[in-house]
């Protein structure tokens, strides 16, 4: 595949050392190491190895990838994680099911992404649990697959939960599987006063425990009158729960999930122009519908650095959860029951020498195999200087 004209990493080596000084003081450092790995991913600052093919004895450098979550580029774990969900995947419709913080909670949760975002997670899961068990709509236990994001199509900081659900579940003896209406899971309204109720009571209980940081125009929600007050209206408010049509069966799911899954604030390929002052990018107004929706955008260089790093996670937190039937130790027993009260065959693991041939790589002249003929390390340069340019092709092979 074809360089793109413009990536983030280019914006970040550019751009990266200016804009850090001109924010000392007010870059957290993990997003400075999230601007690290992204300006060395694929560079000799990383080393890499050298192929050739055995046929026509082209050769390419490949160089290694920094691997981060964050970067556009580095989507390696992904394949892993497909190739475990789709043994995974039940014959049944799936509906796609998104739960939405207001924006005041969205301000806060900034400064307190790990305990907010973790809320976020635990209220939505629940509330699909809870109204999936009741007998008045599905009476079932169901499974769930919740991925985090962060960003709208501007790259502002909206967090949100995409969660992808199977249109049923167990009954509670585990002996039938209970099929939602086909084209209906659960009702959004019902969700939505349970989801703002649940979210509100979890971030009660973590102010009173003192898991709340306060800064800036928000300083005085550190007081626990304040905080309510700031709450209330909240309170009175519709919170969106959205929920849409069922996917055109498992394969629409696979392919859902390979684009959404590990997806970063932006990727390389909606960049269409950057110089030294501004950046523009493809970008949707969901406020419109058809062609008039989609748009681009154009950012002041700083800007969009600062828009990009807000999304930079905390260490340690996970931003794909499972939760119901695929929760814990339990998931490959309960995804076996299913099949098996759904008359659906077990999925059969790839054989090794499947993934094995996955993974060659051919040669872009003539299809032959490509074999490693040298490794070089980080900040060192590879002694085949008949090398494909590095820019003609980027492989990532890490």
């Amino acid at each position: 595949m074809a360089r793109p004209a413009v990536e983030v990493a280019d914006i970040f080596r550019d751009h990266g050392a200016a804009w850090r000084s001109a924010n000392a003081g007010h870059v957290g450092l993990d997003q400075m190491k999230v601007m690290s790995a992204i300006e060395s991913c694929r560079t000799v600052a990383l080393g890499g190895h050298v192929t050739r093919c055995e046929d026509c004895q082209h050769t390419i450098i490949a160089y290694n990838s920094c691997r981060n979550r964050h970067c556009p580029k580095c989507l390696a774990a992904a394949r892993t994680w497909m190739e475990e969900r789709e043994a995974e995947l039940l014959p049944v419709p799936y509906f796609h099911i998104v739960f939405t913080l207001p924006a005041a909670i969205g301000d806060i949760a900034y400064t307190n992404k790990a305990v907010i975002y973790d809320l976020l997670f635990k209220a939505s899961a629940e509330t699909l649990l809870t109204i999936a068990a009741d007998p008045k709509h599905l009476g079932a236990r169901i499974a769930i697959t919740s991925v985090l994001h962060t960003w709208g199509s501007a790259m502002t900081h909206h967090p949100h939960v995409h969660m992808i659900v199977p249109g049923g579940g167990l009954s509670p003896d585990g002996e039938r599987w209970i099929a939602a209406r086909p084209n209906f899971f659960l009702p959004v309204l019902v969700l939505s006063k349970l989801f703002r109720r649940l979210m509100l009571q979890k971030l009660t209980a973590a102010h009173k425990a003192g898991r709340l940081q306060f800064f800036g125009d928000h300083a005085d929600l550190a007081d626990t009158k304040a905080f309510a007050a700031f709450l209330a209206p909240i309170k009175r408010t519709r919170w969106f729960v959205y929920s849409k049509r069922p996917f055109a069966g498992p394969k629409a799911v696979l392919a859902y999930l390979s684009r959404y899954t590990h997806r970063v604030a932006i990727s390389n390929r909606r960049l269409t122009a950057a110089d030294a002052n501004s950046v523009t990018f493809k970008a949707k107004d969901y406020r419109i519908e058809g062609p008039g929706r989609y748009t681009t955008m154009t950012l002041a260089t700083g800007e969009f650095i600062r828009r990009f790093l807000l999304h930079v996670l905390p260490k340690g937190l996970h931003r794909i959860r499972h939760y119901g039937l695929l929760a814990g130790t339990a998931k490959a027993e309960m995804v076996a029951k299913a099949r098996d009260l759904l008359a659906a065959p077990a999925t059969e693991p790839a054989a090794d020498g499947d993934i094995a041939a996955d993974h060659v790589q051919q040669c872009p002249c003539c299809g032959g195999r490509m074999h490693v003929i040298e490794t070089f390390a980080a900040g060192t340069h590879p002694s085949h200087g008949s090398a494909a340019p590095v820019g003609a092709l980027r492989i990532d092979t890490s």
